[in-house]
């Protein structure tokens, strides 16, 4: 049965012509439509509908990968729609294109806003767009009843098939936004032709008689006098107090089996992530003398890795982290752990020894040599041996200090056969010393370096 929305009207040229789209896989467990566009699209198709067990069987068939190619011309949707024994049914959905006139004031609404052709080369459809244009009388998202289906299978209303491509439709629409200017009318190399044409002819357009009884601005001024005046300017505001802890992200334990090779608790592990590190970078930017501090610098992956696992990650991060940077799982907490008690200069200390200059070096011996001077207690003196060239071990003890390249003294712990990072870095050796000190069981051969 056909309702004549593309009645009367000439073929389409060029992508006003149409577009084909390949058929895309089934979506168990997944919602149809994650833009509001997307979204708006399919409550045009259920506040339509007059019987909702036909929009769930279509909603299903979608699920299923049962829809084939799209094919998106101006006026009409078309594809092909098995059922669960193959039977093959085509299926149409027509909205109502946009007149010539109508498309000249949504150009003329585009353009007046930067902002609407930048979002529409990204391929985004802000919603100040379409109000605009709802207000200049242009609807580009379809109303009640504007859905209009026709199917092989002769159902007088929506059928199980044409409900299913409208909800593949919100699948492309998410995808691209120009899929429903398309069906208005227009495809996206002619709108943006007409998008530029019109932009420049507005540059290019003398000033009207509005623009001549304008107020005048007056005088420009430079920017750096503008700078130069700023203590003269209104006082901002105090910035919003700084929130006591990150928020807590969404919980993903629903009913819905995730889809293969994701795992929820990774999610929501990266979510925490995500807050903890925004919430360290506010307090930063809202700290004293912000603007005076040199930048940080930015993380290798392998630090950002080490970074998380310092975190307290699930096992199937921690095993993800520890095989993207070729570490064991010991190595890996380790790392994490030097993280813990300093950051990349921890890791660095970790896993470098680095030959200090001729200057660092002479400071640093002395400062051995000096910081156990006054404790009165001459058997309390550790013995040091010299264990790399920024590395010294406590003699018949499982403890060690290393040097950073800062000149901060790192405490090192033996456990099993590997060095542990013990504790923060601290300027004196003895402090350093002291945070690793505790009880120990007796001392074993110990490990070289």
């Amino acid at each position: 049965m056909s309702h004549g929305h593309d009645e009367g009207r000439a073929p389409g040229t060029g992508d006003d012509a149409g577009r084909t789209f390949d058929a895309l896989p089934p979506a168990p467990g997944r919602g149809f439509a994650a833009t509001w566009w997307g979204r708006a699209w399919l409550k045009a198709l259920e506040d339509s509908a007059l019987d909702g067990a036909q929009l769930k069987r279509g909603r299903a068939q979608a699920r299923s990968g049962a829809v084939g190619a799209v094919t998106v011309r101006p006026g009409r949707i078309t594809a092909v729609v098995r059922d669960r024994d193959g039977t093959a049914h085509r299926g149409d959905v027509l909205l109502p294109v946009l007149r010539d006139e109508e498309w000249d004031r949504f150009l003329a609404v585009a353009v007046e806003r930067a902002g609407h052709i930048a979002a529409l080369l990204d391929h985004d459809m802000p919603p100040h767009l379409v109000e605009d244009a709802a207000a200049a009388g242009v609807e580009l998202l379809p109303g009640i009843g504007d859905l209009e289906p026709e199917c092989s299978c002769e159902a007088w209303d929506l059928c199980p098939h044409t409900a299913a491509l409208c909800y593949q439709v919100a699948r492309l629409l998410d995808q691209d936004p120009f899929v429903l200017l398309l069906l208005r009318g227009r495809g996206e190399r002619r709108l943006l032709d007409d998008l530029q044409s019109g932009s420049a002819a507005r540059a290019a357009a003398p000033a009207g008689p509005q623009a001549a009884e304008a107020p005048d601005p007056g005088p420009s001024v430079r920017a750096d006098e503008a700078f130069a005046a700023r203590g003269i300017l209104p006082v901002l505001p105090d910035p919003p107090p700084l929130p006591a802890e990150a928020g807590l992200p969404p919980t993903l334990d629903t009913e819905t089996p995730p889809a293969p090779g994701v795992d929820p608790d990774a999610l929501e592990f990266l979510a925490r992530d995500a807050a903890s590190r925004a919430l360290v970078l506010l307090a930063g930017a809202l700290a004293p003398g912000h603007g005076e501090r040199r930048a940080a610098a930015a993380l290798t992956p392998d630090q950002d890795a080490v970074r998380m696992a310092a975190a307290a990650p699930p096992p199937v991060v921690m095993a993800r982290l520890a095989a993207g940077t070729g570490r064991s799982r010991t190595g890996l907490e380790l790392a994490a752990r030097a993280w813990h008690h300093g950051g990349a200069a921890g890791l660095a200390v970790l896993e470098g020894d680095f030959t200090p200059g001729e200057a660092l070096l002479a400071r640093a011996t002395a400062a051995l040599e000096s910081a156990w001077d006054g404790t009165g207690d001459d058997a309390g003196r550790p013995r040091l041996r010299a264990a790399g060239p920024s590395r010294w071990t406590v003699v018949g003890a499982r403890l060690q200090l290393r040097l950073g390249p800062d000149g901060s003294w790192w405490p090192y712990r033996r456990e099993g056969a590997a060095w542990a990072p013990a504790g923060p870095p601290s300027p004196d050796p003895a402090t350093a010393l002291a945070s690793a000190s505790e009880p120990l069981p007796p001392a074993e051969p110990e490990p070289a370096g």
